[in-house]
């Protein structure tokens, strides 16, 4: 789909064998896209997919004629879309995949307080046993390496027994969209359900987020590991955490080391200003933290000492405390390993901040735009979803807070 050339280019990640299930990541775009479509191509019996937005672009139309293909050879093909993130694409776009038998359910349809609450997941699963996860969604800017408007992001492929919870996940989340859309009740107790018949423990482990009364357990396992790191490095599209995830980033900074690729430009710059409201505080205690300068950044990645969490949720307020969201999380050294030599590709292609850079940048003015963008993506929109659909006043565990005070 790249015509032209690439502004970034990742050496690719040999497989490994983790607990005996195969497992690579891809960064490349081109070896994302042939991953998908192959995938496709390949599947003999079952196709489902959840994903947040489905554009009828040139990529869009590819992945249609491959599903469209996949049921003339007989394939069962489902596809659970959030309806908020297909809102740009026409009807007309879905009819030859009904025509074709594809079985489709749009989450979340109807206007009301639970629409503010979003599916944010990207899950491809084939054959109950091979899974694409990562924070991709089918659009052709997600895979347009040589525009700099387009999205350096992340997958990681599963082959092998770990690839069945994510069959029963999609199975789960099918019948819950199809007969109880919008019933937060309902969710929230498949959501238990499953993640207690598949506990995360092992190495490899899956770990649902979403609009959980408690923390939930994907919130819960990043907390766990970040309370003991010595070591952390991520890669985050949108970066603006709340005051206890903040301050064990800080802690572990201070144990070891802590290095932060985030975003210099995006589709919503609110989530920009919000998360460099934060710099001061993590500069003072020691962190590295640079702003990706190539392309928009999609990844949403994250190096806990040997722990590799890959998945759909950014390191902010939604994709922690509101968004139904699945993150997988393996413990493997080596993985740790290619997944940091990804971000050293993102940190060669980064600006450093630095207390000198803040000081020239953080006019009053700036400071105050940076301030309002963080009070709307971090305390606003968190408080008044959950306070709209779960009648909880803010955690001080999970409330944000003005960092630099």
């Amino acid at each position: 789909m790249t015509a032209g050339q690439k502004l970034v280019s990742f050496a690719p990640s040999a497989a490994l064998d983790v607990q005996g299930n195969s497992l690579e990541l891809i960064a490349d775009s081109d070896a994302r896209l042939a991953a998908y479509l192959g995938l496709i191509a390949a599947a003999q019996h079952s196709i489902d997919i959840i994903i947040y937005i489905i554009e009828a672009d040139p990529l869009g139309e590819a992945v249609r004629a491959a599903l469209i293909a996949a049921t003339g050879r007989g394939v069962k093909v489902r596809m659970v879309i959030d309806s908020f993130g297909a809102n740009f694409t026409s009807e007309a776009f879905f009819e030859p995949l009904r025509a074709a038998g594809v079985n489709l359910q749009f989450f979340s349809r109807r206007w009301r307080t639970s629409y503010l609450i979003r599916n944010h997941q990207k899950i491809l699963v084939v054959d109950s046993q091979n899974v694409l996860i990562g924070g991709f969604n089918l659009s052709h800017s997600y895979f347009a390496a040589d525009k700099i408007d387009g999205w350096t992001d992340l997958g990681v492929i599963l082959r092998g027994p770990a690839a069945r919870a994510m069959t029963d996940w999609f199975e789960r989340l099918y019948v819950f969209t199809a007969t109880s859309d919008g019933k937060w009740l309902k969710l929230r107790r498949m959501m238990r359900s499953w993640q207690r018949e598949n506990p995360a423990h092992g190495t490899i482990q899956w770990l649902v987020g979403g609009p959980t009364q408690r923390l939930s357990p994907w919130t819960r396992s990043i907390r766990t590991d970040l309370s003991l790191a010595r070591r952390v490095d991520m890669a985050m599209a949108y970066f603006a955490p709340g005051q206890g995830m903040l301050r064990r980033l800080g802690r572990a900074a201070r144990r070891g080391s802590a290095r932060i690729i985030t975003a210099a430009r995006s589709d919503n710059g609110a989530t920009i200003g919000a998360g460099r409201l934060l710099y001061g505080y993590l500069l003072r205690k020691r962190a590295e933290i640079r702003e990706y300068q190539a392309q928009r950044l999609h990844m949403k990645l994250l190096v806990v000492d040997d722990a590799v969490y890959i998945g759909s949720a950014n390191f902010d307020m939604r994709s922690l405390f509101v968004n139904l969201e699945m993150m997988v999380r393996i413990d493997d050294a080596t993985l740790a390993r290619q997944a940091r030599a990804i971000i050293d590709v993102l940190a060669t292609h980064s600006e450093t901040i630095t207390p000198t850079w803040l000081r020239a940048n953080a006019s009053g003015f700036t400071r105050l735009r940076w301030f309002l963008s963080w009070f709307v993506v971090s305390t606003l929109d968190y408080t008044v979803v959950r306070g709209l659909n779960f009648g909880l006043e803010t955690d001080p565990e999970q409330s944000p807070e003005l960092a630099d005070r």
